[in-house]
């Protein structure tokens, strides 16, 4: 066996389709099929029922799923070794960041990496903090940028920079008079919320109770940018990040923006990564650029 069959099968166990963990491992539906099935003759047993339309991992070939991560992990950290020793300024590195982070902050950082580590390669994944912590811990991916805390202890805690939010709110809304919006100003107040498994939500959520504000109960937004085009449509107000505000605005655009009075609620940027890994030092260099950066604007 080799590790390419032990990174299908693990494939087909959490994608349940051979043609959607084919495309995830970049590989025709053939050609996965075929090294499944060389490996299973190597074992000489069945891993996946092929008796119905829906793909079904056998008692046997979860076992040996499970174990064939702890394979794919070691010969990560394996490779992760000989990089450190090498340069650990080199190389490959994937990188996860939340969805209310990721098209915001990466037209940031990407010109710092290019400018500070030429010779590494950021492969770019987003997705909701639950799945970023499992594909940490499963090793898919090295590094993730987002939303602190987080309830976890088994990762390494790295802090960024503090983000303020803003106010975004309809042209037509009296509030746009003022220049700077206190808390107390939206006692009583409906927000535009995402929905459940953004943690900005509950980030949200904070400000809301600390103003005395509520949640508009009758839509839940999929992403920032629905939620500003719903503010746009005049339908209510909401938070957002300072990096998603902006920076040319217009008092004739339909959707206005304050800043909040000093000191103003913020959200906390940062880090995780696999505590003890080999490539801490790469990334540590790669906070030090972000918080540089964000100190000097």
């Amino acid at each position: 066996m080799n590790l390419k069959e032990l990174e299908y099968l693990v494939a087909i166990d959490e994608e349940r389709h051979f043609h959607r963990a084919a495309a995830r491992c970049f590989v025709s539906q053939p050609t996965l099929s075929g090294q499944l099935k060389k490996l299973e003759e190597e074992l000489g047993i069945l891993l996946v029922d092929r008796t119905n339309r829906q793909v079904t991992m056998t008692e046997a070939g979860s076992a040996v799923a499970l174990q064939a991560r702890e394979v794919l992990t070691g010969a990560k950290k394996i490779r992760e070794i000989a990089q450190s020793f090498e340069d650990p300024l080199a190389g490959e590195m994937q990188l996860g960041l939340i969805p209310t982070v990721a098209p915001y902050l990466l037209p940031v950082i990407m010109p710092l990496f290019k400018k500070h580590f030429p010779n590494l390669k950021f492969w770019l994944h987003e997705y909701q903090t639950r799945v970023l912590l499992e594909k940490l811990r499963r090793a898919e991916l090295d590094l993730l940028i987002l939303a602190l805390p987080v309830e976890t202890d088994e990762f390494t805690e790295q802090s960024l920079f503090d983000e303020p939010f803003w106010l975004a709110m309809s042209r037509e809304d009296p509030m746009t008079k003022k220049k700077q919006i206190e808390l107390r100003d939206l006692t009583s107040r409906e927000m535009l919320l995402l929905e459940e498994g953004h943690c900005l939500r509950g980030q949200a959520l904070d400000v809301c109770f600390m103003a005395g504000a509520s949640e508009d109960q009758t839509f839940h937004a999929t992403s920032l940018e629905t939620l500003r085009h719903m503010v746009g449509e005049g339908m209510g107000m909401t938070l957002l990040p300072e990096l998603a505000v902006p920076k040319n605005k217009s008092e004739a655009e339909n959707v206005q923006y304050r800043p909040f009075k000093a000191p103003p609620p913020v959200r906390h940027i940062g880090m995780l990564y696999r505590t003890g890994s080999y490539r801490e030092e790469a990334f540590l260099a790669i906070a030090r650029a972000i918080q540089s950066h964000f100190k000097s604007v």
